[in-house]
This record gives structure tokens, sequence and C-alpha cells, in this order.
């Protein structure tokens, strides 16, 4: 073999092998092949915080072949992604596989394209350890900032918690603003519209005053009767929009959430696919530029199919001062290819690349803006009317950039009717409505990727990972949530006459929203308490800049570790010293029938209730469901939760016991559980409709099952919703294509589900950042590696050596 190149995922290597020809012979390594083993024996601290890595159980096989591929090559060309972690990753590939410098050639490249390819073939480099070292000092900090931060929670606070230097100040950015909003107090003013009858058209306009009370909003209507209404003055002012820049990472997910309502991680692997397939650039980037063949291949599209008065190529200037990870923002490799994508979800996300890409490089939307003063003539206040016209759509014509403001748009301008200046306005009524403020909005996924941005904190490559891991962790929620109604006063004059009427309207109602849960928002307090500088958002950025720094060849990774463990270590030792335990605990009053205190706090199992304090031997305990929270809850709710479980009567010969469970309220009868409807209300369900709730449960699942067998009830086949499947005890087992499921046998369920057993674990699984607890490690002195120990390791592992080679 004279060339053996390889790259990190099978389908990349597939459709570069299609442009290499039969001179190479492309493979994939399938990621990462090395880690820090999951102990806090990783880093050899005492010899300069040396990482000790190891290959990971799932990649040996693979990494033996790979070694004898390379062995058999006469040069290995090291083709992993163009960022940091790819660098890393044909570092580590480079000393795995006992490569020879003269023998390696590492390339990189932001298309999979033939000519992007062919060129980095012309132009190899060898591994630039700066860019190594920078990723290598953030997997480095992680692991001490875990290691050292997760046997204190574990302490003081829960068993099985984590933290980490870049989710704690994630989820401390959801958790203050829910304090923020629950400590938001809304207040109420009048909002005075009126609507006028302009030659059968409608002109609506606005007193751009509001009024603080009921009495002062309706003395304003009150001297509007019987007044008269004239055009005072018209005043227009040309405008224009432009477009956004193409997209960066951050801005792709914050996007394709908004538009398509994806989830960031499907976005990162839905962008990945087509970067693999060749359709779209590396998406992972913080860089807003184009190549020049690329605005030159956007001019032309754009002059093909739209006209030459519609094309301005654009170059935008990088908001993140220290974009580093791609040289290239996210565009389609082919403008003229306008969809493409094997999936719905591909060809969505295609789609708004391609035109936010092509709309970067149109002409401005132009407008005519038009704000006409209307004049009272029994008042000195005017009301305003404002509307515009599209002169030239520009732009507009393939995209329109959203927002994450979830509120409705109450100002968004309209076309207005032929107006003159001295025009007297037949008015068709005036209204005064109670309007509220809002609280700040809560996060969603996307909206917390860009503020994380915005304060600097992660890089492109790290935000649905911590944003992932912070919902797996269980410190942060992403819930739809119901709202409230609430009153509201409205006042209409018409026909010099005034009536009020009561509205109701619903407030408080959430879509997909970010919300701390008690156990995160108790280890954030904890934290921000007893770690104030971790958790602090420019210490935080600051990282960031010196990973930059080290990237850049500026700064040695070892002297900021160094800089950084010392007075770390230090506060680790003095907080698991002396620092009180921390529950979250809140005495939110009196029981009226014991007398004793009502407290809401952080258990060993979760959130909870309790009448009486710690000491008493009668203290009763009530576990929170998921919907009320220790920040939050009332007394009157929290004694409600005292009455269960109910017993609402029986059915066939058993009780039927109402109870409050984690994830909402349930009956229990027989041994069985039976989730109740959102409609039902726990406090007051009763017999038959509880009878009801267990019949619809039996025939739900009945309608779904296609088999069982009496001689062993744990095997059933079942209707699924992706076809028919086996279900054997707890494991779920596919059913091969053109089986039919209603004539499998008992041996023949038993046989699929052995050869579908998932295999016994042979090692602890490896985590792509260093922000869980050690095992079975309570005392935060236990987080330093202790010399003896990593000597006795590195002769049975593979020590991160230091290299000298430079790009």
């Amino acid at each position: 073999m004279k060339n053996l190149v390889i790259v990190e995922s099978p389908s990349k290597a597939k459709t570069i092998q299609r442009y290499l020809g039969d001179d190479f012979v492309v493979t994939s390594c399938m990621g990462h092949i090395r880690d820090l083993p999951g102990n806090d024996q990783a880093i050899d601290i005492a010899n300069d915080f040396l990482p000790v890595y190891e290959i990971t159980e799932d990649k040996k096989k693979l990494v033996s072949e790979l070694k004898k591929m390379a062995a058999s090559a006469e040069y290995v060309w090291l083709a992993s992604d163009e960022d940091r972690e790819g660098e890393a990753i044909a570092w580590h590939l480079f000393e795995a596989l006992n490569l020879r410098a003269e023998r390696t050639k590492r390339i990189v490249f932001h298309e999979i394209t033939k000519p992007a390819i062919l060129k980095a073939v012309a132009n190899p480099r060898s591994i630039d350890q700066a860019l190594v070292d920078a990723q290598q000092a953030r997997r480095v900090l992680d692991r001490l900032v875990g290691y050292g931060l997760s046997p204190v929670l574990w302490r003081k606070v829960q068993r099985n918690l984590s933290a980490g230097r870049v989710q704690s100040v994630a989820v401390r950015l959801v958790v203050e603003r829910e304090q923020e909003i629950i400590r938001f107090v809304s207040t109420s003013q009048f909002k005075v519209t009126a609507e006028f009858d302009v030659d059968g058209r409608t002109l609506t306009a606005e007193l751009p005053k509001r009024f603080d009370t009921e009495e002062e909003a309706r003395a304003f209507l009150e001297q509007c009767r019987g007044a008269a209404y004239s055009i005072a003055n018209l005043e227009t002012k040309p405008a224009k929009r432009s477009p956004a820049a193409p997209f960066t990472t951050s801005t792709l997910q914050q996007e394709a959430s908004r538009k398509l309502g994806m989830s960031l991680q499907r976005t990162m692997k839905v962008a990945q696919d087509l970067y693999e397939a060749g359709l779209i650039t590396y998406m992972r980037t913080d860089s807003t530029s184009l190549s020049e063949i690329a605005i030159g291949a956007a001019r032309a599209e754009v002059t093909s199919s739209y006209g030459e008065q519609y094309s301005t190529p654009r170059t935008y200037a990088t908001k993140v001062a220290s974009a580093q990870e791609a040289h290239e923002a996210i565009r389609p490799t082919d403008f003229a290819r306008k969809t493409a994508g094997d999936t719905d979800a591909h060809r969505r996300l295609y789609d708004l690349v391609w035109k936010r890409a092509i709309a970067s490089q149109m002409a401005d939307a132009r407008l005519e803006r038009t704000t006409a003063t209307i004049a009272v003539s029994t008042v000195a206040d005017t009301l305003q009317a404002t509307g515009e016209v599209l002169l030239f759509d520009g732009f507009l014509a393939v995209y329109m950039e959203s927002t994450d403001d979830d509120q409705q748009d109450e100002d968004n301008a309209k076309m207005l009717p032929p107006l003159r200046v001295g025009q007297s306005l037949d008015l068709r009524f005036m209204q005064a409505q109670e309007r509220y403020a809002r609280p700040p909005a809560r996060y969603t996924e996307a909206s917390l990727v860009k503020k994380l941005e915005e304060l600097g904190i992660g890089r492109p490559s790290t935000y649905a990972p911590t944003i992932s891991t912070i919902q797996a962790r269980n410190y942060v929620v992403k819930e739809d949530r119901d709202g409230r109604q609430r009153e509201v006063r409205v006042f209409t004059l018409a026909n010099d006459a005034i009536a009020r009427r009561v509205d109701v309207e619903n407030t408080g109602a959430e879509r997909s929203k970010l919300f701390p849960t008690d156990i995160g928002t108790v280890v954030t307090e904890f934290l921000t308490k007893n770690f104030d500088d971790i958790l602090d958002y420019q210490f935080t950025a600051n990282v960031e800049k010196q990973f930059d720094e080290i990237a850049n060849g500026n700064k040695g990774w070892q002297d900021m570790i160094r800089a950084f463990y010392g007075p770390f270590k230090e506060s680790i030792e003095r907080v698991a010293e002396h620092a009180e335990r921390q529950s979250g605990e809140r005495l939110i009053g009196v029981d009226p029938a014991s007398g004793k205190n009502v407290y809401v706090r952080l258990g060993r199992y979760g959130p909870l209730a309790q009448i009486g304090n710690a000491d008493d031997e009668d203290k009763r305990q009530k576990g929170l469901p998921s919907t009320l929270s220790i920040n939050t809850i009332t007394l009157e709710q929290a004694l409600e939760l005292f009455r269960f479980p109910r017993n609402i009567g029986t059915f066939e010969d058993a009780e039927m016991q109402v109870k409050l469970g984690r994830f909402g309220p349930y009956i229990e009868h027989a041994g069985a559980f039976y989730s109740l409807a959102k409609t039902d209300d726990p406090f007051t369900i009763e017999q038959d409709r509880g009878i009801e709730v267990i019949v619809a449960k039996r025939q739900a699942t009945l309608e779904r099952t296609i088999k069982v067998f009496e001689e062993d009830p744990t095997v059933k086949v079942l209707k699924g919703r992706w076809g028919p499947y086996i279900v054997v005890g707890k494991q779920n087992v596919r059913i091969p294509k053109d089986t039919d499921a209603s004539a499998l046998t008992l041996k023949e369920c038993l046989e699929l589900a052995a050869q579908q057993a998932p295999a016994p674990k042979k090692a602890a699984s490896k985590k792509t950042d260093a922000e869980k607890p050690a095992a079975k490690k309570t005392a935060a002195k236990k987080t330093v590696a202790k010399k003896t120990a990593a000597k006795k390791t590195a002769a049975k592992k593979t020590v991160a050596r230091k290299t000298t080679k430079k790009g």
C-alpha cells in the first residue's frame, strides 16, 4: 500500500475515497482512540500535570488493525478535522500507531469536495503541536475541576453529583434567570389604541404614553368623547434591512432551533452528515467569513436566479474576537445545488444553510417608513400610526432571520391607507386595555448558546455537549409548562359611550424552555458561595482566551495549569474541611393541625416537604412532584401533599390509591400503576373516574399486544411506533424483516433475545469531558494523583510525550 489516509468517520472515508483513486486507501478511526482513564490517576500532577492516556476499550481492536495498515503503507495521511479536537486526534493517532514523522503527513480541509481534497493533499503539513496543547489544556483543566469539585458535592450536598468548569456556569445562567423571574413583580398599565375608518380601509393608531391606573385611562377616554380627529403631520423616511452573516456553529444552532424546532444535538448530527457527504463546509466554526471563490460562486447564483440588481457581494467581520476554530463560515459547497439531503431533516437544514449563505451576498431590502401624527381636538396628546412600504425586497426574496423573542411583536409595521395632512378621520372605537409587564424570558437551548457565546464561554465544539450534559445530569430540564389565566380590564369608547369589561388572558405558558431543577439550584448556590471564582463568568471566559493563546503558540499549557491548580487545590481543601452541608432548606410556615414547622429541602432521594424539625421522631415527609419546586412551593401546596395517598374506592376487590410520583400523579391498583391524564385532578378524582383510567390503560395495552405466552408472561410481542417488537423482561428485541410477528413461538422469541443481548460491560464508559465524580472517592484530597501510583501506571499505559513537531 502506498498511501493510507485516516479520517474520523466511515461516511467521510467513503466520500474521500472516490476523489483520491486507487493510489490511496481511506479508512476511519471512528473519532478519538485514546482518552484519560476514568479515575483520579489520569493526570500525573507531580510530573507537571502530564496526562496519562490509554486506548479506550472499544478501540483496541481498531487500533491494532490501523497499526498493521500503517506499517504496510509508504505514507500515512492524518486527515482528521481541522479544529483543535481534530488536531488532537491526529496527534493521538501518531502516538498510538507509533508513526514516524518522515512518513506522516497532516492534511486539513473545510469542505469535502474534490478540489478541496486534492488541494489538501498537495499541501500537507506536520501536526500543529500548539493546537494539540490547547486541546490538552482544556482536557486536563476540565478533569482537574470536575474531579476536584464533584467529591466535595458528594460530601456537602448529595452523592452522585458532578460539577464542571463550563457545565456549572451554564447551569448558573439558567438558575439566575429563574431567580430573576421569581423576584419579578408584574405591574400593569393601560395602553390606548384607536381604530379609524379611512374610505373603507382601517387605520390603527396608538397613544405613545401609558396610564398607570384605571382612573387615568378612563379619564382620557372621557376627554375624547365628541372629539374630532385629523392628520396633523406625515413624516416619510427611507429605511433598509441588511442580511445576516453566514452561519457560525452557534447561529446555525439558534436558527435551526427557531425555524426547524431541532435540538442542538440533532442540528449538529444532521450538519455533520451533510458535511461528510460533501454538501456543506465544516460545521464547527465561529468565523463568518467566506472565501473569495465562495463569494464569486454565490454572486453567479444570485445573478442567475434573481438578477444583477439583487447581487451585493459582502464580507463580514467575525464578532468573536478569538475565532480560531476554522477559516470559513458554514455554507454549501456548491451554490448551484439548491436542494440536497437524503431525509427531510437533512433537506430542511441544507435549505437553511443555502438560503442564509445566499442571502448574505444579496442586496439590502429598501423600504419607505411613514409616521402619521393624529390630532385629537379635545386633548393636547396626539396619536401615532406607523407603516411601511417595501420598495425592493433584496435578500428578503430568499431569507429572513428569526429572533428569540417569543412575545408578540405589537410594533410590526403595516401598510397605511392613503393619507394627507389635514384629512379628517372617522373613529370606529378607542380602547384602553390593561397590559402587564413581562418577566425576563427563560432560556431556550438556542438562546442559552447565544448567551454563552456573548460571554465568551465555550467554543463551537462545546456548546451542544454542554447543554446536553446539564440536562442529562438533571440540573436543568427542557419542557413545556401550561400558563395560568388572569383578568385584564378593558375600556372601550365607541359612539361617544364608554363601556367597561373584564377579559381573561393566558399568561406564563412556556414551550421547550429550560428550567433549573431543585438539585441544580442547590448545587449552583453551593458552588457560587464556596467557589465563586470558578463559577465567575469572567473567569470562564478568560480561560477560553488562555486556550487561544496556547493555540497560537503564545503560552505554555502547563504554565496555565500550574497557575490555576495551586489556588484551586487550596480552595478544595478549605471547603471540604469547613463548609456546611447545603440542602436548600426553607421554612415555609406552620402546620395548623400539629403546630409544627413545615420545611422544604433537598433530601437523599430528591426534594421533599417535611412537617416537624429534623430531630423530631414523629416528623413526616413527602416527596415533591416535578411540578413543584422548593424555591416556590407555598405552605398550602406542601400541606396538600400530605393528603396522599388517597383511597378512592375499590375495583375488582382491590383498593385504588391515588399517589403523587416524581413525574406526576397516578393510581396504584393491584400492584399496577396507571398515570392520570393532565385533565385529572389528583385531589378530587373519585372512584368512577379511577375505574375509567384503569380500564382505558388496559385496553390500550391490549390493542398494542400482538401475542403473549402463558408459560412465560415476561415475554410479549407488541406493536411499536416503528413496527412490531418483542419484550423479554426489560429487554426490547428487534424482529427481523419479513418475519410474521404473530407467528413467533416462545422459543424463537427467546433465541432472538439471546442473539441481541447486550455484551457485558468490561470497563467503565469513558466521558468526553471530565465532569464526573471519581469512583468511590468522597474526600476532596483524593483528587490529587499520587506520584507513586502514576509511576506504576505509566509502565502499562501510554504517557503523553512532549513532541517537538510544529505546524
